[in-house]
């Protein structure tokens, strides 16, 4: 089992804290990493992008010339696609992108990035992380008492929104629960800050 340094707020390790194998210990998958990354990313797009294609753009019902005898190129359309005012040729419309991953692939690819974190040492574990208001000054002495300074992701057990609006400004940093967890949030961030009963929830829907 993979055994991690435990921390307090003021940035002082307070103990060790062992983590599951089945979660934090598995064989690093890099492709289903990277085909849970592509699904995030594409189920993002909205997909409204349209424009008009030849048939679509309003007039160009004449012939602007004869086809013969006038010395210019023949034209069936003023709304071609190499007219000013034409259509689209290949115009893009609504669609779909979304893509859906097995329920085991998706499992597999969090175990992975969890497990790439631990390995890499990236990876910090709080025993609690409780604020008296939302004041992004107690939560920059935060990060910086934890020696944090690079991009971010503080996992919390379930929403605080003290913690929450205290992180929010604070550019490279970013609060988000154990149900709303994904891998790209997990591998586009160089830290992993994840609270002792976060661990706990993770280890209980992961196991």
């Amino acid at each position: 089992m993979p055994k991690v340094a435990l921390y307090n707020m003021s940035g002082e390790q307070i103990g060790d804290i062992e983590l599951k194998d089945d979660v934090f210990g598995v064989e690093i998958n890099t492709h289903v990493m990277y085909e849970a990354v592509k699904a995030y990313l594409a189920n993002q797009r909205q997909g409204t992008q349209s424009a008009k294609t030849r048939s679509e753009v309003r007039g160009g019902g004449r012939k602007p010339w004869r086809q013969k005898g006038t010395g210019r190129a023949r034209q069936g359309s003023i709304r071609s696609p190499q007219w000013k005012g034409g259509g689209v040729v290949f115009a893009p419309k609504p669609r779909d992108y979304s893509i859906r991953l097995p329920k085991k692939v998706r499992r597999l690819a969090l175990k992975s990035a969890f497990s790439s974190k631990v390995a890499s040492g990236e990876i910090i574990v709080v025993d609690s992380l409780t604020l008296n208001e939302p004041k992004t000054k107690e939560m920059v002495s935060l990060l910086k008492s934890l020696k944090i300074d690079r991009k971010a992701l503080i996992v919390l057990p379930e929403k605080d929104e003290k913690v929450v609006r205290s992180a929010q400004n604070i550019p490279g940093i970013k609060t988000t629960q154990v149900n709303t967890l994904n891998v790209y949030d997990i591998l586009n961030h160089d830290m992993f800050i994840i609270t002792k009963e976060a661990v706990n929830k993770v280890e209980e829907v992961y196991c």
